[in-house]
């Protein structure tokens, strides 16, 4: 819908009371449910709650006036539970920020130590000491040897 159209719409809307706004707004469900080219956006939590409870509200034939008023009350504490949630949001992405600040820190010491130590052991290659000799494995008996010493020799007579 173009923007001049949407504010010719909205100018006429205004000047109806809320019964015949519902009214408008029944027929707007009605050719969105029949017409529509495109989904509806998406719309937070909080306004499909308090969309549910005015429907509801309607439903039982409350008076406009009683729904205009119920509905002012729920957008004033969604407004404020948006607020609280935002207000989460923050505290927990200034959390993340820290972690990953206090990881990057950690990781670039640690690898500033590894360089150090590095260019320690290149400069002064004659003073690494050489690694402790690995223990061999059990020497493998010779094949020409006899694994028993009282056994004869092989491939000579008894």
């Amino acid at each position: 819908m173009n923007e001049h159209l949407r504010d010719r719409i909205l100018r006429k809307l205004e000047t109806l009371s809320d019964e015949r706004g519902y009214q408008a707004l029944d027929y707007i469900d009605f050719l969105e449910a029949r017409y529509a080219t495109k989904p509806e956006a998406p719309i937070s939590i909080f306004a499909r709650f308090a969309e549910s409870v005015e429907d509801t509200m309607r439903a039982g034939r409350v008076s406009a006036t009683a729904i205009s008023e119920t509905m002012g009350l729920m957008n004033k504490a969604m407004g404020v539970l948006g607020g609280v949630a935002a207000a989460g949001k923050s505290v927990a992405t200034d959390f993340v920020g820290a972690a990953q600040k206090a990881a990057s820190a950690a990781g670039t010491a640690v690898s500033a130590a590894g360089s150090a130590v590095g260019a320690a052991a290149a400069g002064t290659s004659a003073a690494t000491p050489t690694p402790p000799p690995s223990a061999e494995p059990a020497a493998k008996p010779n094949a020409a040897a006899p694994a028993d010493p009282d056994a004869p020799a092989r491939g000579g007579a008894t």
